[in-house]
């Protein structure tokens, strides 16, 4: 659904996630990204070199030479803006559709398995 209503803007929604990430939280590591994202790091990896390969992100070296801070590019905001309307109107197809289901309930528990799953891994 979510990719779908993306596809005009040429982003994924996984693509869409990381850039509106950055754009609030500018210079977090891959580490940080995975962890607010609750992505595996091979997946999150991957995404982020066709996301900048594609010049929408940059890096920038950390303290330890593996470490990398990423922000967004001049170009990466302009796709993030022309982006974000059509994932507001999938955001109200996606609410329009559910009107029937407890949607912060649902948040709640799909939060908790999260939790779990982490703790799990830990």
């Amino acid at each position: 659904m979510y990719d779908k209503a993306l596809k005009p803007s040429g982003l994924k929604i996984t693509q869409f996630s990381i850039l509106r990430l950055l754009k609030h939280f500018p210079g977090l590591t891959t580490g940080e990204m995975a962890d607010a994202l609750v992505m595996d790091s091979t997946t999150l990896t991957r995404t982020l070199k066709i996301i900048h390969n594609s010049n929408w992100i940059e890096s920038a070296a950390g303290e330890d030479r593996r470490e990398r801070h990423w922000s967004l590019t001049a170009e990466g905001r302009a796709r993030l803006q022309a982006a974000e309307p059509l994932w507001k109107s999938a955001q109200k197809e996606f609410a329009d559709m559910m009107r029937d289901i407890d949607l912060d309930e649902l948040t709640q528990s799909v939060y908790q398995l999260v939790q779990k799953s982490v703790e799990a891994v830990a």
